[in-house]
């Protein structure tokens, strides 16, 4: 039998509805949490421009340092 478990301050929380006998002995491998990727920690700004330049993306550039324009 397989139990994935939590840990939540320094105690073991079985998931719910789930039952060991007092005195049964358990083996712990700890997982290490999964990490946020990217998008998951940023997905709240997506789309939240509304009204920047059309060319942003091929001259960032520009608009962030001052270099020139690309030509299309």
């Amino acid at each position: 039998m397989s139990i994935t478990a939590t840990v939540i301050n320094d105690t073991i929380k079985l998931p719910e509805g789930t039952h060991l006998e007092d005195g049964t002995q358990v083996v712990v491998l700890p997982q290490p949490a999964r990490k946020q990727t990217f998008l998951e920690r940023n997905r709240q700004f997506i789309g939240c421009i509304k009204d920047g330049p059309a060319d942003g993306a091929a001259n960032h550039d520009h608009y962030l340092y001052g270099t020139p324009k690309r030509k299309p």
